[in-house]
């Protein structure tokens, strides 16, 4: 076997829970809600959209749901069990092997290859060496890289660049894959062929969040999201 262990979801906690999530900021003495307190659940396999004008919130909900930030308030509860508490050693040891993350502008390390930047969230899981680049390999090419292993994100298109980001995403094959605007930077036509990777990924059993400004994407999701004001709302 190379790579991850496969995962196997339990049989009954949901996959996310949030109960009154929330993040304020202060700013000149002025509270800022972010994040107004949040109760959603997310089942196992879902594919959730976030929506919401610029500045509503979305980006911080994403935030939450990837460990990348603490909430102010509330309860994040992943798999049944609370983790928007932990230090961050174990916070990174639960993101590393539940979530996986897509940008729209990709985040990839200019100085590292293709390959090299798909083996780095198994460097940090600690896969051995050989089995790491095996199944980056393997990776690249399921998302039509092949032989393009050596080359560098500045020698790619952007949507070359987004599948390698999302294969970097799948690398410790966790069950959550986040993804900012993903499409964002793309024209459309290779706008959608990256929405069909996440269609195929939803399918094999996946649980997709995404933050999109693109209502027909919408069609593509089994729950919606809807932001305004730092008021999330299930459409």
């Amino acid at each position: 076997m190379s790579g991850a262990r496969p995962y196997t979801p339990p049989p009954q906690a949901p996959l996310i829970e949030l109960r009154g999530l929330s993040k304020t900021y202060e700013a000149g003495g002025t509270q800022i809600f972010a994040l107004r307190p949040t109760d959603l659940i997310v089942k196992h396999g879902a594919f959730l959209t976030v929506m919401g004008p610029s500045g509503s919130g979305k980006s911080t909900l994403l935030n939450l749901f990837g460990l990348l930030m603490r909430p102010t308030s509330g309860t994040y509860l992943l798999e049944g069990r609370a983790v928007s508490g932990l230090n961050d050693d174990a916070t990174s040891a639960v993101r590393c092997k539940m979530i996986g993350m897509v940008f729209q502008s990709f985040n990839l390390l200019s100085h590292l290859t293709i390959l090299e930047n798909v083996c780095v969230p198994m460097q940090y899981a600690g896969v051995p060496r050989a089995a790491m680049r095996q199944r980056a390999r393997a990776l690249l090419d399921r998302f039509g890289l092949e032989g393009r292993y050596g080359s560098r994100p500045t020698q790619l298109s952007g949507g070359q660049c987004q599948r390698v980001a999302i294969a970097r995403a799948l690398a410790n094959d966790p069950p959550v894959i986040l993804a900012d605007e993903p499409t964002g930077n793309l024209d459309e036509k290779t706008g959608l062929e990256v929405l069909s990777i996440f269609q195929e990924l939803h399918r094999s059993g996946k649980t997709i969040i995404m933050v999109t400004h693109n209502p027909a994407y919408r069609t593509y999701a089994t729950q919606a999201v809807t932001i305004h004001d730092g008021r999330a709302s299930e459409a």
